[in-house]
Parts: C-alpha cells; sequence; structure tokens
C-alpha cells in the first residue's frame, strides 16, 4: 500500500528546493560579476550583487573549494583595512571552438577566459560527412596535448557550420559547400568523437555572437553582421537576443528579391542577392565590362586606381548592397551593421556603400567593419562554448556539490 508524503515532508522538500533555487542564483550573481570585473573582493560583491556578506562567504567558500575561484591579491580599504580578492580560476575548465568552412576547418581550445591556449587550422577533409567529424576529433586531441590539458576539463564545444541549422535539433539541413553533412546526426557525431555535448550554430550568427562579446557591437542590443565573401548571410540581434527564425532561417538574405529576377529559377539555388553581390556575381561583372575573365575578387580591389573598370563594378556591387541595407534597416532598425566576410570587410567596398545610403536616407545608418576579421565565427564559438558551460554549472537539478557546482576534477595522470 502506497503512502503519499506527509504536508511537512512535502513543505520540506519545497522549502529544500527553494534554498537550492536560491544558492543557484546566488552563485550566478558571483560568477557573472567576476567574469565581468575580473578580481574583486567579497565586499564589493555584496555590494555588486545586492546580497549579504554571509551569503557572499558561503558562495565563495564553496566556489574556492570546489575549485572555481582563486584568493588573487589584496586591496586596501577603509580605516587601512585590506580585504582579499578573488578571481575565477581560468584553467578551471576548458572549451571548444570550431569554425568549419567549405575549405578550411579552424579548431581552437580556450580557458574560461576565453584565451585561446592551443589552435590548429586545416584544410577541411574533402570526403566531408563523417570525415569531417573524424578529423574534429582527432584535432581535439592534439590540441588537448600541445596544451597539457586533461580531458576531463574539456567541458564544452560549439561549431559554426554554413548552410541552415535547425533550432531544436541541431541538425545541418543545407550545407552546400560540405558534402554529406546533411545525411546524419552531426551533433550526435561530434558529441561522441569529443566526449562532450556539442552545439552547431550558423556560422554567420556565431560570427555576429562574436562581434557582441569582442568586437565592435559590444553593448549594443540591436544589431546586424552581415557578411560577404562566396555568399552572404547575416546574424541577428534583438533586444540583446540572437535571432533564429522558427526554422533556423532568419538572416538568410542571400534570398533577397534584389539584384534580379526571384522568378529566375537560376536564383533557387544561391538566392537572387547572393546570385548578384557573391564573388563569382563580381567576378563576372568585372569581365562583363571588358575586364579578363575569372578574375578574382582580390585582384579587382588592387585594379581600382588603375582601372575604371575594376571601379565601377565594385560601385554597381555597392548599390546593391546599399539597397539590401535599406531593406534590412527598415525591418530590424539596428543600431549598427557590422560588415564582415572576405569582401565586406573591404575598407573600399564600404566607402561605396556609404556614399549610397547617403543618398537615399536622411539618418544613414552607422556601418562599422568587423573588429574580428576572418576570426569573428572562431571567436564566437568560443565565447558561446564559455556561456554554455557557464550555464550547465549552474542548472537547476544538478547535485554535486552544496552549490550545485561539479568540482574541478584531477586526471589520475595529472
Amino acid at each position: 500500500m502506497a503512502f503519499a508524503p506527509s504536508e511537512d515532508a512535502a513543505d520540506r522538500n519545497a522549502s529544500l528546493l527553494q534554498e537550492q533555487s536560491l544558492r543557484l542564483a546566488s552563485a550566478r550573481f558571483v560568477v557573472e560579476r567576476l567574469l565581468r570585473d575580473g578580481a574583486t573582493s567579497r565586499a564589493e560583491l555584496s555590494r555588486a550583487t545586492g546580497l549579504s556578506k554571509q551569503t557572499i562567504s558561503e558562495v565563495m567558500r564553496a566556489l574556492e573549494r570546489e575549485g572555481w575561484v582563486r584568493e588573487v591579491g589584496q586591496v586596501q580599504g577603509a580605516v587601512g583595512r585590506t580585504a582579499v580578492t578573488y578571481a575565477l580560476k581560468p584553467d578551471a575548465a576548458f572549451v571548444l571552438g570550431i569554425d568549419l568552412g567549405g575549405t578550411k576547418l579552424d579548431v581552437a581550445l580556450a580557458d574560461l577566459g576565453g584565451t585561446i591556449v592551443a589552435e590548429r587550422v586545416e584544410a577541411t577533409d574533402r570526403a566531408g560527412g563523417r570525415d569531417v567529424v573524424a578529423q574534429i576529433g582527432r584535432i581535439a586531441e592534439q590540441l588537448l596535448a600541445e596544451a597539457s590539458v586533461p580531458r576531463s576539463r574539456l567541458r564544452g564545444a560549439v561549431m559554426g557550420s554554413p548552410g541552415i541549422i535547425e533550432p531544436s535539433s541541431g541538425a545541418i539541413t543545407i550545407a552546400p559547400n560540405i558534402p554529406g553533412l546533411d545525411s546524419f546526426d552531426v551533433r550526435g557525431a561530434l558529441a561522441e568523437a569529443l566526449g562532450i555535448a556539442v552545439d552547431i550554430e550558423n556560422d554567420v550568427n556565431l560570427a555576429a555572437v562574436g562581434e557582441h562579446w569582442r568586437g565592435n557591437s559590444r553593448g549594443q542590443r540591436n544589431f546586424v553582421f552581415i557578411a560577404v565573401g562566396t555568399g552572404i548571410g547575416m546574424g541577428i540581434f534583438a533586444e540583446g537576443q540572437l535571432i533564429r527564425g522558427a526554422r533556423g532561417a532568419a538572416g538568410e538574405i542571400a534570398y533577397l528579391p534584389l539584384g534580379g529576377d526571384p522568378f529566375d529559377a537560376r536564383g533557387h539555388k544561391l538566392g537572387t542577392l547572393e546570385s548578384a553581390i557573391g564573388s563569382a556575381a563580381i567576378s563576372d561583372r568585372y569581365a562583363g565590362l571588358g575586364g579578363e575573365a575569372e578574375t578574382s575578387v582580390r585582384t579587382i580591389f588592387d585594379r581600382l586606381e588603375e582601372d575604371p573598370r575594376a571601379a565601377l563594378a565594385l560601385d554597381e556591387t555597392a548599390r546593391t548592397i546599399a539597397t539590401a541595407l535599406l531593406a534590412v534597416h527598415a525591418v530590424l532598425d539596428p543600431d549598427t551593421i557590422i560588415l564582415g566576410g572576405s569582401i565586406g570587410a573591404r575598407a573600399e567596398l564600404k566607402e561605396r556603400i556609404l556614399a549610397y545610403l547617403a543618398r537615399c536616407m536622411t539618418e544613414p545608418v552607422r556601418v562599422e567593419i568587423s573588429a574580428l576579421g576572418s576570426r569573428a565565427t572562431l571567436i564566437g564559438a568560443i565565447g558561446s562554448a564559455i556561456d554554455g558551460v557557464h550555464r550547465s554549472l549552474f542548472g537547476i537539478g544538478a547535485e554535486s556539490s552544496p552549490l550545485a557546482l561539479p568540482p574541478v576534477t584531477v586526471d589520475a595522470a595529472e
């Protein structure tokens, strides 16, 4: 015969859950301040978080006992008193940031402070599919060995990938540059290869995250990152949140009906806008003006001063991009538009875009070039992985320590 718990037992359970939630919230506030401010005293943490000195002391004792914070110095207080300062131990855990491109694979191992301790860049395995997963697993092992980091301290990984990423499952539904990547559970295969949970995000979305963390849009709640290179894509931050859309396709501006006929079936594969301003389109435009066929975009930029056909080809490209930016601005009203990618980051193109925007906007939107350049996606992947570790440490329901924080483990071989 089953008996229901007494009201007293139920009340005690509820009280314990509430107490645990309060401890987790307190720890979260403290860690967030340490991440933001660096070395900080207990008194400063109390003032910054609004938590009592007793609560701060309890939180700091637990964090220090579990290996997540350490004493780093002292500060002079009032009436000659000194106070111990604490900081997070950046080597308490590590993450992997992965930037997977059609031709290049960049994998970096970073600590909780975002410092890269080991990195490797290789040509992406042309076989694609599971061979790329195996390549990432091999590189990860090499980085851990190179940095002498025990596997137990690898706590998270995020990969940026071209294509459309389904938000709920992480499935890559369209990956035109890497064969076979959309034919199996990439996230599950990566988790098996690395031994940890892995998140997959669109590469341009991660570039936007990188700019928001350490680039030209720090502190801004509404901005877009537009990458122009072989193709074009956009990452959107609205009210401080990354916007993915119902099917993960928010920001796929390659398909905007600009620069050509959206009903022309030739634009279905790449998108009407991408077909008009991608690297192949710029090369074709230059050839159509009388330049040599199949001239690289880099060479066209190099010829700006001496070849009027190069200047005209880029002027026409800038005009189409400016039209796209007008559409983006009308819909999203961003504080800033960040331009990145091998073509979008060129100052010569930005100057031409601004000239066209000034002709059709009374108050042209602020346009900046990416501060992170080709590393924006990688930096965004690292930042997202660190954020994921931070969230998992304070997840409700964890029971491994008094603060629900897993202790920093040490491998037997360490």
